[in-house]
């Protein structure tokens, strides 16, 4: 069984393999207990669909560069997830980004020339397999089992959302609301040398106090305003995020360079 060519594979995936009927009729799914892939990985791809359910639980930012994607944090050192424990737990009741949730499966194209997406998963995952028990992936007809055609609808539902996140962040360049994030935070007596975390974007509320009131009436009338203020009010977390590292002993050290 080839792989799906796949020169970057993204985040969590070691390969990527397209589901079919004739590898896989006899194969299974099984909840995933431990999500290891995920016990380092302190930064998860957002899509605005998610913005008002996840700033209750992470600070949103936006990636640096030329393309910035938008980025919950799990912790605001590289390493570092404050809501995975080392077996790959999730031991708090917080909002999972679509992102996680659809790991193995994604839609992915099986030749740089085609436009076609495929259901595709990571064959190096353990929820998958000839297992005795668990849920058919194929019926025994050799059709999608209806698990397996709702794996498809989130994972088209996911691409869907992430055309709307594009065209949120075009819209914040076109713009220029986006700047280099900044955050210093002190730690007990050490007021007066803070850890400083860079390394990010955020929306400079300057500008966007300068946007003209005839835009702003467009994106308060197609919602543009709620994920801005969303991603705002969720920054206030970036502490809470550091506190999180602290109690469980993942604070950075004075001598270290953190960076978000």
């Amino acid at each position: 069984m080839a792989s799906a060519p796949q020169p970057t594979l993204p985040l969590f995936y070691n390969d990527l393999m397209p589901l079919n009927s004739r590898d896989h009729s006899a194969w299974k799914s099984k909840p995933i207990e431990n999500a290891m892939w995920l016990v380092n990985q302190h930064a998860i791809p957002l899509t605005v669909d998610e913005f008002v359910q996840a700033q209750r639980d992470y600070p949103i930012v936006f990636s640096s560069g030329d393309n910035p994607l938008p980025l919950a944090l799990m912790g605001l050192n590289e390493g570092v997830n404050t809501f995975v424990d080392d077996q790959g737990k999730v031991n708090d009741p917080v909002y999972l980004p679509a992102y996680i949730r659809r790991y193995p499966f994604m839609l992915a194209r099986l030749t740089q020339e085609s436009d076609e997406l495929s259901l595709c998963f990571d064959p190096t995952t353990e929820s998958l397999g000839e297992f005795e028990e668990g849920n058919p992936l194929f019926a025994s007809d050799g059709q999608p089992s209806e698990g397996t055609k709702e794996i498809l609808q989130f994972c088209e539902r996911f691409e869907e959302a992430g055309v709307r996140t594009k065209g949120f962040v075009d819209e914040l360049k076109k713009h220029e609301l986006l700047m280099d994030g900044e955050i210093a935070i002190s730690q007990g007596d050490n007021q007066d040398n803070p850890f400083v975390y860079r390394g990010f974007q955020m929306i400079d509320q300057d500008k966007l106090r300068e946007v003209r009131g005839d835009v702003l009436r467009t994106w308060n009338q197609n919602g543009m305003m709620a994920l801005i203020y969303a991603h705002l009010f969720s920054l206030d977390l970036m502490r809470a995020i550091f506190a999180r590292q602290v109690q469980q002993g993942k604070g950075p050290t004075l001598n270290a360079a953190p960076a978000a």
